[in-house]
């Protein structure tokens, strides 16, 4: 996950935006090169195969030491890069912001703990679907009851008829980060229009890694002191955090909104890619029509919005 200057946008987003990026800086000039699709893909490799090295990572700090690492990393980068004032904001924005926190936290902690548990494009495939309800509920249009109905079918065929396959935890978790993904994108557009920049998401990058502190050390203690775990743990908030926020800001001042959220409905399958390749997680021919159907319902939903003229996204973090 997924995963930007806080946000700036309408609170009914479009599925598969997890991790569009306010990012606080530029970046290398040759990054462009690869042109606005190029940049989005990359960025959307460089979130799943981070999830799959944090797969990795589990054996030695848990999955909440591993949360806790890639949240305290990129809030310290977000932080020493953004300095955001501090001054100057009312109650009302603090609240926000300590909410936005709390559902970026929430989601990171569900979804790596269901990635423990079943395979990494499953549990991408039941995240979206979070998004992609905000979505349907959001345009209020017959035609979603289409993509909502295709995504179930997505989901049945997952699940093998009951999940007999899958580690009912583990999906519960993946549907609960779902739900939170949705919160975290709602979250994510207010507060983007209440602080500058990307301080917002500075200040609730770090609300949520002081959340998951006491939990990361409560789990793994002095294993997340391990100067290996420290570098493994920093490489996935670069894979998953800084990195993609940077690439997707550079594709979004060249690309519609729309396209780019047709590319992010693709990351089901690129964090199957990622499962298959890193964590050796192979699918049944079963898994991958199910994650195509759930792609499909995504594309779907998001073309719709198109239609409406509403394909503004919310810039927001994983």
């Amino acid at each position: 996950m997924s995963t930007p200057s806080a946000t700036t946008s309408s609170s009914a987003s479009v599925p598969g935006t997890e991790h569009a990026p306010v990012s606080p800086g530029g970046a290398p000039g040759r990054l462009g090169s690869l042109g606005p699709v190029g940049l989005v893909l990359a960025g959307g490799i460089s979130v799943q195969f981070g999830g799959a090295l944090a797969v990795t990572l589990m054996p030695r700090a848990g999955a909440l030491g591993v949360v806790t690492l890639r949240l305290l990393a990129a809030a310290v980068i977000l932080l020493v890069v953004c300095r955001p004032r501090l001054r100057g904001h009312s109650r009302a924005d603090w609240g926000t912001v300590a909410v936005f926190g709390i559902a970026m936290g929430a989601m990171n902690g569900l979804f790596y703990e269901s990635v423990a548990r079943i395979p990494l494009g499953a549990a991408v495939t039941l995240e979206v679907l979070g998004p992609l309800a905000l979505s349907v509920l959001a345009s209020r249009r017959a035609v979603n009851a289409v993509w909502a109905g295709l995504a179930l079918c997505g989901v049945f065929l997952l699940s093998g008829g009951g999940f007999g396959s899958l580690d009912p935890v583990g999906v519960a978790f993946a549907l609960g980060a779902g739900a939170m993904w949705a919160a975290y994108i709602v979250f994510s557009a207010r507060t983007g229009r209440r602080f500058p920049q990307a301080d917002g998401l500075a200040l609730a990058m770090a609300v949520a890694a002081l959340l998951f502190l006491p939990l990361g050390i409560a789990e793994s203690g002095t294993r997340l002191l391990d100067p290996a775990t420290v570098a493994l743990g920093s490489a996935v908030a670069v894979l998953s955090s800084v990195l993609p926020y940077t690439l997707e800001l550079l594709a979004l001042r060249r690309l519609p909104a729309s396209t780019f959220a047709v590319l992010m409905s693709l990351e089901p399958a690129i964090a199957a890619t990622a499962g298959f390749l890193i964590l050796d997680q192979s699918l049944s021919a079963t898994q991958s029509a199910a994650i195509a159907l759930v792609i499909g319902a995504s594309i779907g939903a998001v073309r719709t919005q198109v239609g409406r003229g509403k394909a503004t996204l919310p810039l927001d973090a994983p």
